[in-house]
């Protein structure tokens, strides 16, 4: 074909497109930052020097929760009442996948170890797992009440949940049932839960200011035995997240504040001031070095974790930024 006709001049100016986004990715990807809330935008971000380099419009709700897919292909956006997936490495907005079943907010989004399957939960009182590879729900988990958090052990066989009416359920995916369930304060709602990558601890913050610590057998982890209790903040914690190399453990909250504690006697070790509404949602870097937090405010901050100063501030949200997902 002549270059000169309209549908060559096209397909090479998509070449170059294509091609000067390929670079973009390839310089952006070392840090890949992305933030979400109630604006129905995801934004991308160059997360050292604070620019916005792409922006996706989510019509259909507010987004609930990020993750990023373990090989980085790929961001599932937990929204009302669906979780879709779009692609990281091209400038294609539309989503390319939508897992639908359930009935209300996707509260919850979260991938296995090597991707192969995802988990979600919702205020449906349900936490579902998904293969990513075929269509529907392959398992579904009735809990006691809207459930606001889940995590899974490292030992990729469990999940642990956590509910509005403050019940904390232990699932045993290779027996498909639970096989603990432990209420550690009454009528108050288990708003986050994480397990210490070294599968050492989990910690359940509450709408009470209040961190729960569990050391975990190792020869039966679904045996909690209470180590630690923390008056963390005096209002909700909304997130609690162990560092990579689980010796901190960071916590954030309807207090506008978000904190760092030292994951061997839970002592605090920084304040992170800065955020002027609700702290929603924090992620690590991989060397545990900086905290991303999220905030009503509109802005999602990087701190550095050793001498808590912010960073990084990232502006550009209309409405309240209520996720983060940071992956290296």
């Amino acid at each position: 074909d002549d270059l000169t006709t309209p549908s060559s001049t096209n397909s090479v100016f998509d070449s170059i497109c294509n091609w000067e986004w390929r670079q973009l990715i390839t310089i952006t990807m070392k840090w890949l930052l992305c933030t979400s809330g109630y604006d129905h935008t995801i934004r991308f971000w160059e997360a050292t020097s604070g620019i916005c380099y792409r922006t996706i419009q989510y019509a259909d709700s507010q987004v609930n929760q990020l993750e990023i897919s373990p090989d980085r292909m790929f961001l599932a956006a937990a929204g009302n009442p669906t979780t879709k997936f779009f692609e990281i490495t091209t400038n294609n907005p539309n989503p390319v996948s939508s897992f639908e079943g359930h009935k209300s907010n996707v509260t919850v989004v979260g991938f296995q170890r090597d991707g192969r399957w995802m988990y979600t939960a919702s205020e449906d009182h349900t936490v579902k797992i998904w293969d990513v590879r075929a269509p529907g729900c392959q398992r579904s988990y009735e809990c006691s009440g809207p459930v606001n958090t889940v995590a899974l052990h490292p030992n990729q066989a469990e999940l642990i949940s956590g509910d509005q009416n403050g019940n904390i359920r232990v699932w045993d995916l290779t027996a498909s049932a639970c096989s603990r369930e432990l209420v550690p304060d009454e009528d108050t709602a288990v708003r986050s839960i994480s397990i210490a990558p070294d599968g050492s601890k989990v910690v359940a913050a509450n709408n009470r200011g209040k961190c729960f610590v569990w050391k975990l057998a190792e020869a039966d982890t679904s045996q909690f035995d209470p180590f630690q209790k923390i008056d963390a903040h005096k209002t909700y914690v909304l997130k609690c997240a162990f560092s990579p190399d689980s010796r901190l453990l960071a916590t954030t909250s309807a207090d506008t504040t978000a904190k760092i504690w030292n994951a061997k006697d839970f002592s605090l070790a920084r304040t992170l001031t800065g955020h002027q509404r609700w702290v929603w949602d924090c992620a690590f870097s991989l060397d545990s070095s900086y905290v991303v937090t999220a905030s009503s405010d509109q802005v999602a901050k990087m701190w550095g974790v050793e001498d808590g100063e912010a960073k990084r501030t990232y502006s550009g949200h209309s409405k309240a930024t209520t996720c983060v997902a940071l992956s290296e």
